[in-house]
């Protein structure tokens, strides 16, 4: 997309994954930050290029609501990197449709909230028709390589089986909240007070497996999300960190979707500290069977930075409503 103007940007939420995406759009060259929003008492009022430790000063503050700074302001799309929640961010949704702007959000329950949560996917759906806006979830995982991905492939497919995709990470890589979220570090009981109460987990698991099965036309009769530690065998060291044998070194998660009795679907997410062959790998049992697989696997923080400026250029000109990754044209990076 080559842009004749500045597309207006506003941006909700300026935690890691905000601020990397405000560094992101610098580099980009037909977007413009008008106002940010980070209503966080170590954040509101300072100076975004301070707080994103960028090379020029864009003289813009960090507001602490959305009404604020849309006062001044009218951003043609808004990014909403705020919460996992649908039902958290559902007020934040309210809030920017009133003003007529698009929105893309990372949250990972909005990917495809049809199946799983359908009485709130059509609330926030009803908002975005209501106020002539369209309403996007994606990221790299949910949003792309465990769902999207898979779907454009098996476009070349005369007949799909069975769809199995693995995203195994070694988080010695990524960042340490990232690491904190999977539970490396943790003792197994630790471990499994987290898993019992839902603070440790990959969200989206199951969004990705009806996202699939929608455009496959499976319509699945039973869905699995099942959580495990990664332990480790011998000592690991992360930095000052030291994982003793026995303590978790990350999370498997595995999905698990079944049309006709059968296991149509099956998605495995491992992060640990130190895998030592990670990739991206999809499969589809078919005719023709295809295997593609990303040796190192995609940079999940690059990425979903990277595709929510991307599909800024496909959201535009949508009639209203709440859309999928398998709803708008095709992503791609643009300039």
């Amino acid at each position: 997309m080559s842009s004749q103007r500045q597309i207006k940007i506003i941006q909700i939420g300026l935690g890691p994954i905000g601020q990397k995406i405000t560094k992101y759009i610098v580099e980009r060259k037909g977007i413009e930050i008008v106002a940010v929003v980070d209503p966080a008492v170590d954040k509101a009022g300072k100076n975004l290029s301070e707080l994103c430790s960028l090379d020029k000063d864009l003289g813009i503050k960090v507001l602490p609501d959305i009404g604020l700074a849309m006062q001044d302001n009218k951003p043609d799309v808004a990014l909403l990197t705020t919460f996992s929640s649908l039902e958290k961010i559902i007020p934040q949704v309210e809030e920017i449709a009133k003003y007529g702007v698009n929105i893309v959000s990372t949250c990972e329950e909005l990917s495809f909230p049809w199946d799983t949560q359908p009485e709130l996917a059509k609330k926030l759906d009803e908002i975005a028709k209501a106020n002539n806006i369209s309403l996007l979830g994606t990221g790299v995982n949910p949003g792309f390589l465990m769902d999207f991905l898979p779907i454009v492939l098996s476009g070349v497919c005369q007949q799909v089986k069975q769809m199995r995709v693995s995203r195994i990470q070694d988080a010695i890589t990524r960042r340490i909240p990232f690491q904190k979220k999977i539970g490396v570090g943790l003792t197994l009981e630790e471990f499994e007070e987290k898993r019992r109460t839902g603070t440790l987990r990959h969200v989206g698991l199951t969004e990705s497996m009806h996202m699939i099965a929608r455009k496959i036309g499976w319509r699945l009769e039973k869905t699995e999300d099942i959580l495990t530690p990664v332990v480790a065998e011998s000592e690991v060291s992360i930095g000052d960190m030291r994982i003793k044998p026995g303590m978790a070194l990350g999370v498997q998660q595995t999905g698990k979707g079944y049309f006709n009795g059968e296991e149509v679907i099956t998605l495995i997410f491992r992060a640990s500290a130190g895998e030592k062959n990670p990739a991206d790998t999809i499969e589809i049992k078919g005719i023709p069977d295809i295997t593609c697989r990303i040796p190192g696997g995609i940079n999940g923080d690059i990425a979903t930075c990277a595709i929510t400026i991307n599909a800024i250029s496909s959201i535009t000109g949508l009639s209203g409503g709440l859309k999928t990754m398998a709803d708008i044209p095709v992503v791609s990076f643009w300039q």
